[in-house]
């Protein structure tokens, strides 16, 4: 990881000066790496920049802990508080969920089976993983003739890597572009599962919980920030690791699950986003926080 890499270094720059204590003659490391030098002089920064505040908001039990473990923040200073969504926007509606499958062209009829769709939303760029989701697509569509007779994969958003998912074929990908916010509870009506292959370790993102509260299983990066606090368990949806072969095994298991567990992972999915990550709840996090900052004594209440 990006601390144990400076850990590392530091350890390294620890050893090759105590060796020069011991003895001159004796042969040198090769000198350090200058951009492992550099990150580790931004780390030492950021430690003195965040200590000059008195109070400090983590949006993830993980970014809680980096703060108190890798910044030194006192715990009674560092405060988590889950982003929310808007549960009055972002919410299962069956009507949305046919009307916009209907409108981008994916229909089931009588006599074939229902497609299985899977989500993507977000920037479409090569740190939010869309590379390895790319990759992984076209495995499972080469080697899975299940997935590739019957999975549709919508991608929303903006960014390069648009024009390539529509290199997998219009039978199984539709790119529909950036969407309002409207369109946006729409499409995650339309889907089964959300999928968020991101590669950096952050803090909640929207588009996990917005997918949850919208009653959908979520297949995400086992990152710290993700298991931690939003997939936390196999009943609501997946995890894998940041490789091709994860990806593709985990959407492939996907596939297997059908709709019928991919709707009971929802379900669950949406009943933990309604108690941990909607606006209200943040805004009523935040308030009493605010409070409790201003005058000690609110501090004691009960949310």
């Amino acid at each position: 990881t990006f601390q144990s890499d400076i850990i590392q270094e530091l350890l390294r720059q620890a050893d090759v000066a105590a060796s020069a204590a011991v003895g001159a003659e004796e042969e040198q490391p090769p000198p350090s790496s200058p951009a492992l030098t550099e990150r580790a002089k931004r780390v030492v920064e950021e430690v003195k920049f965040f200590q000059r505040y008195a109070h400090h908001v983590a949006t993830s039990d993980h970014c809680g802990d980096v703060l108190k473990r890798i910044y030194m923040i006192p715990e009674e200073r560092v405060h988590i508080i889950l982003n929310g969504v808007d549960e009055s926007v972002f919410k299962p509606d069956v009507s949305k969920r046919e009307s916009f499958r209907e409108k981008i062209g994916v229909r089931s009829g009588k006599n074939k089976r229902t497609p299985l769709v899977l989500g993507i939303a977000g920037r479409l760029v090569r740190d939010k993983g869309h590379p390895l989701m790319f990759s992984a697509l076209k495995r499972v569509f080469e080697e899975n003739k299940t997935a590739r007779e019957n999975v549709v994969v919508l991608v929303a958003g903006d960014g390069p890597w648009g024009n390539r998912y529509r290199d997998l074929g219009s039978n199984n990908v539709i790119v529909l572009g950036p969407l309002d916010q409207e369109k946006l509870a729409g499409f995650y009506n339309a889907i089964d599962v959300f999928v968020n292959p991101t590669l950096r370790a952050q803090g909640l993102d929207h588009t996990l919980l917005e997918a949850m509260v919208s009653g959908k299983p979520v297949l995400a990066t086992r990152l710290a920030s993700i298991t931690g606090s939003v997939v936390v368990g196999p009943h609501l949806g997946y995890t894998f690791s940041p490789n091709v072969e994860s990806l593709a095994e985990a959407i492939s298991r996907v596939v297997s699950d059908g709709t019928e567990e991919l709707q009971r992972k929802g379900k669950e999915a949406r009943e933990r986003s309604l108690r941990l990550f909607t606006a209200s709840k943040m805004a009523d996090a935040y308030e009493r926080l605010f409070l409790c900052i201003s005058d000690k004594s609110f501090c004691t209440i009960q949310a």
